[in-house]
C-alpha cells in the first residue's frame, strides 16, 4: 500500500487544474496531476483512492477534444468530474451535452434538489463559481440530479451506486462558498481517504529528490530577492549546503533602491555563496524599441539564461540552475503536463527559455501557488520581511512600462511606484493587500499645473486581493489613501499629470497589465 492515500487529478486544460490538487493537499491528502492523455495502465498502477476530472476550454463533442478511457469508470474508485469533466462523464456514459442557451461566467446561485453524500452539510442555496458555455441536457442511465442553477438544470448529478459524480461549477476556487465542504465530502466521505499528508513531507521529498539528482555537483540559483526565488534557494540550500551558489542579476528593471536592499539582505544570509551581477546595460539595450509584451518577456527570459550560463562557466563545471518558478507562471504560459491548457501569457522563466538552454533546470516550487510557497518559507525559517513581500514579476518594470522601455520612462515609474508602496506601508494597507504596484501607460493627456497647460503621462495604480494568484479581486482602498497617493505622484513625479485606479478582477483581466 502507498505511504499516503492518493487522489489523481486528470488535466483537461483548465486554468484551475493545479488549484484542485492544492485544495486536496490542504485537506491533508496527497494529490498529483496527470495529463488527460496518460495511459490507463499508468493510472491504474498508481492505485489512487479517487479520480478528479478537471475542467477545460474545449467542448466534449468537438473533434479531437480531449477525452478519457471509459475503463476509468470501472476501476472501482470514486470519480468526480468538474465542468468539462462533468460533461465528459455524461458524454462517455450515454448522456447528452450541447451548447448552453446562455453561458455562465462568474457567480451563480446553486439550489440543492436532492441530498447526497457529495452535498452533505451544504446549504440548500449557496453561491458557486461558473465558467462554461456548454451544459448537460440529458444524464446517463443511473444518474440522478442533485442541484441546479438558473441556467444549468444538472449543475450537480451523480450515480451513488458507482460513486461517480459531476459538478458543472468549480468547487476548487475560493468564490464557491462551500467548495471546501464539497471536496471534503468527496475525499473523506466518498473516497475514504486518510489525512496523512503535511507540508513537511514536501520539504523532505524535495530535499531527497534534489540530493539524488545533483549528487556532489555544484548548482547556481537565480535569486531575484522575491519570495519565490528566496524560498527555492532556502529549500535547495537545505539539500546541498555549500554546493549552492546564489546569483542576483540586476537587469536594470528593478524598483527604486531594490538592488541595494537585495544585496544587503542576501549577501549576509549566503555569505561567499552570494554573487551580484550588474547586467542592466545589456538588458536595456536588447529591449530598446520593443513594445510587444510577449517579445519583452522572451527577450528577458533568454537574457537571464545567458547571464546564468556565463556565471556557470565562470564558476566552472556547473550544469544545474535553480529557478523559483511557480504554478501560475507555468499554467499561464503552457500546459504543465502535456495537457490542452491555453496560453494566457508567456512568463519569462517558462516560455522565455531559449531552445538551446545549456543548464538543467531545478524548479522545486513548480507545482505550488504563492500562499503555499509562503507557508513553505516559514517552515524553512525565512524571515517575515522576505515572506511577506508582494509578488514582483521576473521581467520587473519591463511589463509595467507599457510600450517602449527607456531610462526616462523607467525613472518616472520607479518614483510613482515608490510613493504608492510607501503610502500603503504608512497606512498599514500593505499587508492587507496581495499585490500592489504602479503602471506607466503609453497615454498622454491634457492637464493644468500652475495655470500652465500640460500634456503629460498617465500612471495607473493596481491593488488586488487574492489567495493563490489564479483569481483576484480589486482592492477597495480608502478614497483618502488613493487621493493622497494621486496628489503626491502628480506633485512629485515630473512628467505625470494624471493618475487612474484599476478596478478589474481576474478573470477577465490578469493581475499584471502585460
Amino acid at each position: 500500500m502507498p505511504a499516503h492515500d492518493l487522489i489523481l487529478v486528470l488535466d483537461f486544460g483548465s486554468q484551475y487544474t493545479q488549484l484542485i490538487a492544492r485544495r486536496i493537499r490542504e485537506l491533508g491528502v496527497y494529490s498529483e496531476i496527470k495529463s488527460a492523455y496518460t495511459p490507463f495502465a499508468e493510472i491504474a498502477a498508481a492505485q489512487p483512492r479517487g479520480l478528479v476530472l478537471s475542467g477545460g476550454p474545449r467542448s466534449v463533442y468537438e473533434e479531437q477534444a480531449p477525452s478519457a478511457d471509459k475503463r476509468l469508470f470501472e476501476l472501482g474508485v470514486p470519480v468526480l468530474g468538474l465542468c468539462y469533466g462533468q460533461q465528459l462523464i455524461a458524454h462517455l456514459l450515454g448522456g447528452q451535452v450541447q451548447a448552453a442557451p446562455e453561458r455562465e461566467y462568474g457567480l451563480a446561485e446553486l439550489e440543492v434538489v436532492q441530498q447526497n453524500e457529495i452535498l452533505k452539510e451544504v446549504s440548500a442555496r449557496t453561491r458557486v463559481w461558473m465558467s462554461h458555455g456548454d451544459s448537460v441536457i440529458a444524464m446517463p442511465a443511473g444518474f440522478v440530479a442533485l442541484a441546479q442553477t438558473a441556467n444549468a438544470p444538472f449543475a450537480a448529478f451523480g450515480d451513488p451506486a458507482r460513486k461517480i459524480y459531476g459538478l458543472q461549477f468549480h468547487p476548487e476556487v475560493t468564490h464557491t462558498e462551500q467548495g471546501g465542504r464539497i471536496l471534503h465530502n468527496f475525499i473523506f466521505q466518498i473516497c475514504g481517504c486518510r489525512a496523512t499528508w503535511a507540508p513537511q513531507n514536501l520539504i523532505e521529498a524535495t530535499v531527497q529528490s534534489v540530493q539524488q539528482r545533483v549528487g556532489q555537483e555544484e548548482v547556481i540559483c537565480a535569486l531575484s530577492g522575491g519570495v519565490d526565488s528566496a524560498v527555492a534557494a532556502a529549500l535547495v540550500h537545505r539539500a546541498l549546503g555549500k554546493q549552492l551558489h546564489c546569483v542576483f542579476v540586476d537587469h536594470g528593471l528593478l524598483r527604486k533602491e531594490e538592488g541595494a536592499q537585495v544585496r544587503a539582505t542576501f549577501a549576509e544570509f549566503f555569505g561567499a555563496a552570494f554573487h551580484y551581477v550588474d547586467a542592466s546595460e545589456v538588458f536595456l539595450q536588447r529591449l530598446r524599441g520593443v513594445t510587444d509584451p510577449e517579445q519583452k518577456r522572451k527577450i528577458i527570459g533568454e537574457q537571464f539564461i545567458r547571464v546564468f550560463e556565463a556565471e556557470a562557466r565562470r564558476l566552472a563545471g556547473i550544469r544545474f540552475l535553480v529557478q523559483g518558478t511557480l504554478y501560475p507562471d507555468v499554467v499561464e504560459s503552457q500546459s504543465p503536463r502535456g495537457g490542452p491548457s491555453v496560453t494566457i501569457k508567456t512568463h519569462h522563466n517558462v516560455g522565455g527559455l531559449p531552445a538551446d538552454l545549456k543548464l538543467e533546470l531545478i524548479e522545486p516550487l513548480r507545482d505550488l501557488f504563492k500562499d503555499e510557497v509562503r507557508r513553505l518559507g516559514r517552515a524553512l525559517g525565512l524571515s517575515e520581511s522576505i515572506i511577506g513581500r508582494h509578488p514582483f514579476p521576473g521581467p520587473g518594470l519591463a511589463v509595467r512600462v507599457l510600450g517602449e522601455i527607456t531610462p526616462e520612462r523607467l525613472a518616472i515609474l520607479r518614483e510613482a511606484d515608490h510613493i504608492f508602496i510607501h503610502e500603503l506601508h504608512a497606512s498599514q494597507w500593505y499587508d492587507k493587500t496581495w499585490q500592489a504596484f504602479a503602471v506607466l501607460l503609453p497615454v498622454q493627456s491634457v492637464g493644468v499645473m500652475g495655470d500652465f497647460r500640460t500634456y503629460e503621462m498617465t500612471i495607473a495604480l493596481r491593488a488586488v486581493a487574492s489567495v493563490d494568484g489564479m483569481t483576484a479581486e480589486w482592492m477597495a482602498l480608502p478614497h483618502e489613501l488613493l487621493a493622497k497617493v494621486s496628489s503626491r505622484i502628480t506633485n512629485e513625479v515630473r512628467g505625470v499629470n494624471r493618475v487612474v485606479y484599476d478596478i478589474s478582477n481576474k478573470p477577465p483581466s490578469t493581475i499584471e497589465w502585460e
